[in-house]
């Protein structure tokens, strides 16, 4: 882990195209602004765990027989 200290309006760029920058700080909470392009997906932590935790449970509940059928049928 790259760990920076940063002071507000200071950012810092990651590939090239997507600069993180301070916005505010306050009371123990840092706001961060993100210019990235419209089509980069951005989102919090604690969302993409949900998103994940949510496709693994929707994966269990189909059966591997209707996953065979639909590849054939995608063949």
């Amino acid at each position: 882990m790259l760990i920076l200290t940063r002071k507000v309006g200071e950012g810092v760029v990651l590939n090239e195209n997507v600069t993180v920058r301070i916005v505010e700080i306050s009371k123990g909470v840092v706001k961060l602004g993100f210019e990235a392009p419209k089509d980069m997906l951005i989102l919090r932590e604690e969302l993409q765990r949900a998103v994940k935790e949510a496709n693994i449970e929707a994966s269990k509940s189909v059966s591997e027989g209707l996953l065979s059928d639909l590849s054939r049928k995608l063949k």
